[in-house]
């Protein structure tokens, strides 16, 4: 390169040189945006997530789609068939099952979403506590919350509705109870994973208290299964709710509440099979979203699935 150089140095002719091509450059990803781009690129998780849009914006939107009232009896239209008039017909009491359908989505959805809540809060504390006390406090949780796994999740919801009598607070109460087991332990789980990492060393070497070590710096990082079994636990919740409801322990007459449609339409099932196929139908659809939503949500935050 130098003899060249000196050559054209001689000659007063200087070499060509080709100019030097645009290095691309990689833009950095972290996990938030792989799981997000996961995410899009699931047809099944983004079906799910329109579904529960589309279940949510007809709940929400009820008295701007129909102006019938789900409460209001006309025995004359009773066990109409579905026409222009009553979208999705009559029940037996001549109620619109359309507009029942549409507020009951409202009641559902409270319902799942509030009992969800309620199970990941006290199931978290209590897996915290069980997690970082460990010892004593983690074999008295762990067994108390085998025993309430041992018994059938409806029986243990009926056994709370019947003792605290039957409405909607004491079904979002009794869903929310026989959810924490569940919670506590992802989250001990979560807990005894990360209570011995680095981060958590130092900060307990300089002098942080359990409860900043526990609230800043490891219930952040044990939030990703908690998401993903919430979403899960939303759709299971819906279930319970309209479980208590067709045995008459949920909602109460004249409460538009799914499962206590699919109760009044049974003895009519021959003679008016639309009162229980719509309100069975919007259950289906709800729990469908919730599920493939959550599936897809699991698969995207799952570490093993990053590139």
């Amino acid at each position: 390169m130098n003899s060249e150089l000196a050559a054209a140095a001689r000659t007063g002719q200087l070499p060509v040189v080709a100019p030097a091509l645009p290095v691309p450059v990689r833009p950095l990803r972290g996990p938030l945006t792989d799981a997000l781009r996961r995410l899009r690129r699931d047809r099944a998780a983004i079906a799910g997530l329109l579904i529960i849009l589309l279940m949510a914006l007809l709940a929400v939107g009820a008295p701007l789609i129909t102006r019938q009232d789900p409460i209001e009896q006309t025995l004359v239209n009773r066990l109409k068939p579905p026409s222009s008039a009553h979208l999705f017909g009559t029940d037996n009491l001549g109620r619109d099952v359309f507009a029942r359908v549409l507020y009951g989505g409202r009641i559902s959805l409270r319902v799942g979403l509030v009992a969800v809540a309620l199970g990941v809060g006290l199931g978290t504390l209590v897996g915290l506590l069980a997690g970082y006390a460990g010892r004593v406090a983690d074999s008295v949780i762990s067994r108390l919350m085998e025993v309430l796994l041992a018994f059938p999740s409806t029986l243990l919801a009926i056994a709370i509705v019947a003792a605290r009598g039957p409405g909607l607070e004491n079904t979002m109460l009794a869903i929310g109870i026989i959810g924490v087991p569940v919670y506590a332990r992802l989250t001990r789980a979560s807990v005894l994973a990360l209570k011995e990492r680095d981060y958590v060393v130092a900060a307990r070497c300089t002098g942080a208290s359990g409860a900043r070590i526990l609230f800043r710096h490891i219930l952040p990082n044990s939030l990703t299964p908690l998401i993903v079994q919430s979403t899960l636990g939303v759709a299971t919740a819906i279930i319970e709710a309209a479980a208590l409801g067709f045995l008459g322990l949920g909602a109460q007459p004249p409460t538009p509440e799914w499962g206590l449609m699919l109760t009044d339409a049974r003895n009519f099932l021959l003679n008016a099979p639309w009162a229980m196929i719509f309100p069975g139908g919007a259950i289906m659809l709800t729990v469908l979203g919730f599920n493939l939503f959550g599936d897809g949500l699991r698969d995207a935050l799952d570490p093993q699935m990053r590139p």
